[in-house]
């Protein structure tokens, strides 16, 4: 069982910048793909941004794409979600979500690929 601990949400004006952090309990992170989801409310789940296991390669959302930036440090056991030029559409509750994998280096954009989630960080976009 890995546990999935995000923060760094919070309330933010627009065009602002946060960056959330979501840190995994295991000591095999680097066999996990790793994912960043959200849900804003009256919404289904999306899909925002996903990492391979090595940080190689990276996907993003349409919507997000040039303006939010997945990394990680796998020393850390931490996967990172940089944003900026937030507006009030990203305004949602954030997920981190990981996959295990062995030896594929993709990415993952569906959420029922990925096996764990974290509880969730709240990001508000005040416009």
């Amino acid at each position: 069982q890995v546990q999935l601990v995000e923060s760094g949400g919070g309330l933010v004006q627009a065009r602002g910048s946060l960056r959330l952090s979501c840190t995994a309990s295991t000591r095999t992170f680097s066999t996990y793909a790793m994912g960043w989801f959200r849900q804003a409310p009256g919404k289904e789940r999306e899909f925002v941004a996903a990492i391979s296991w090595s940080g190689g390669s990276t996907s993003y959302a349409d919507s997000v794409k040039g303006r939010f930036t997945v990394s990680r440090d796998n020393a850390k056991n931490t996967v990172y979600l940089q944003m900026k030029s937030l507006g009030p559409e990203d305004t949602a509750v954030y997920y981190c979500a990981a996959k295990f994998v062995s030896a594929y280096s993709g990415t993952y954009y569906r959420s029922d690929e990925y096996d764990y989630w974290g509880q969730g960080t709240q990001v508000t976009v005040s416009s």
